[in-house]
């Protein structure tokens, strides 16, 4: 089904995932279960460090941008690669550390980090914080300050390049939350203001134009307007760039509606964003900063698929057809949010014909609880196994425990077998931090 072989169709007509028969899988760990093939990970942090290594001459780093799915396996995984990390909270980077990322190849992201996240980051020497506020730089200088170091820093900006992607998750506008617009002189304004502090060092900057990104001319674009910036903040303040992160968002294929990419397309992006900068450094005659590029969702994104189990199946003649799982917007908030599209399937029946378009339903008590809608599929029936594609992204991570449902478990996959890399929940797990005053008793 694609060229890594993440997902196949076996003899028994049933789904594999990364050589494990979806079935089985859901057989042995339980549904709703979230799966992720290592082989599909690790191939695509190889061809993005690969791509740095060869096109610009390993100067740069690969961060796996986390928020797309944390857990401690796979910062494992990351360390193994030799990549380094993003995190955007302190949950993401004590689960790094925890799991033994070396924290020199971290670095920080959030538009409002909390003091205790800072104080978090700078006792376990994280390598490097995205600054994103007038603020956090003065509360920054002054943590680094009472600790007697000086930490490193990018600057977030906005280029002013808008990628074609939902209107939700652009980040790269001049009404932005995130960054500081290059076109109205506000990044160069919190760059003189960067540069007064004693305690921070001002290593360069950091953009990133949006998310489910197909288009090799947006991320090029941006690389080259940050170019022009660092270029101009070197000619007025004498200020010489050692670091640009360029960010991430490069696409992945959910449904038709999308391409389907392959090694080398992924390989493509990173080479042509890296042949704007050259040629912006020479342009300006400035030294090619080290790059740094954090992929998440295309690392991580189709290496994940969500296992169901078909419960009750309402059919509205002439209206809609409602295919309820027991799974929801509890795992899988994105339909709800975004009204996104995913490729569904009967993982016991992979290979029969589809006859009918559905609504793929949850459990929640919520009108808008839909997981897809009018998805091709064979005729359901209570008990089948249906597996939602490309769910690795943004699936586990914005899970929740909305009407105390569990957040499935996660098995990470290796060569056909199986193992846990997050547990399944319990009623215990629900009430754990529930305390019942006395008077109520």
């Amino acid at each position: 089904m694609n060229e890594r072989e993440t997902l196949k169709i076996n003899a028994d007509g049933h789904l594999e995932i990364g050589g494990a028969d979806a079935v089985k899988l859901a057989e042995e760990f339980g549904t709703p279960l979230y799966v992720f093939d290592e082989k599909h990970i690790r191939d695509m942090m190889r061809v993005y460090k690969r791509a740095v290594d060869v096109e610009y001459g390993g100067n740069g780093l690969v961060l796996y941008a986390s928020k797309a799915f944390s857990c401690e396996a796979v910062y494992a995984i990351a360390k193994s690669e030799n990549i380094g990390v993003d995190v955007v909270s302190g949950g993401e980077l004590y689960t790094a550390i925890k799991a033994g990322f070396p924290t020199d190849k971290i670095y920080m992201h959030g538009n409002n980090k909390l003091v205790r996240e800072l104080e978090l980051a700078l006792a376990n020497g994280v390598g490097c914080i995205v600054v994103d506020s007038y603020k956090e730089a003065d509360i920054l200088d002054e943590l680094a300050a009472a600790r007697g170091v000086k930490q490193r820093v990018l600057i977030r900006t906005n280029p002013g390049v808008e990628a074609h992607t939902h209107e939700f998750i652009q980040t790269a506008r001049t009404d932005s939350k995130f960054g500081f617009s290059i076109s109205d002189g506000a990044a160069e304004q919190i760059t003189k203001h960067v540069l007064s502090k004693n305690n921070l060092v001002l290593r360069g900057y950091h953009c990133h134009i949006g998310s489910q990104i197909f288009e090799k001319s947006s991320f090029a674009l941006a690389a080259e307007k940050v170019m022009d910036f660092i270029a101009l903040m070197k000619e007025k303040l004498g200020f010489e760039v050692a670091e640009l992160n360029i960010g991430g968002g490069f696409g992945v294929w959910y449904n038709d509606d999308d391409p389907k990419l392959r090694l080398t397309d992924y390989y493509g992006y990173v080479k042509t964003l890296i042949a704007a900068v050259k040629s912006k450094a020479k342009e300006h005659n400035i030294s090619k900063p080290y790059l740094l590029l954090e992929p998440g969702r295309s690392i991580i994104g189709e290496a994940g698929v969500t296992l169901y189990t078909v419960g009750a199946i309402k059919d509205i003649p002439g209206i809609k057809k409602y295919v309820a799982v027991d799974g929801g917007m509890f795992d899988n908030p994105r339909y709800a949010l975004y009204q996104s599209k995913y490729t569904v399937l009967l993982a016991n029946r992979a290979n029969e014909e589809c006859t009918e378009k559905v609504s793929i339903a949850g459990k929640c008590c919520e009108s808008g609880d839909l997981i897809a809608v009018n998805v091709p599929l064979p005729a359901a029936n209570s008990g089948d196994i249906l597996a939602v594609l490309t769910t690795g992204a943004y699936n586990y991570s914005m899970a929740s425990n909305y009407n105390r449902n569990f957040i499935p478990a996660a098995v990470l996959v290796t060569e056909g077998k199986a193992e846990y890399i997050i547990r399944p929940q319990t009623y215990e797990d629900l009430v754990r931090n529930d305390v019942l005053p006395d008077r109520l008793k």
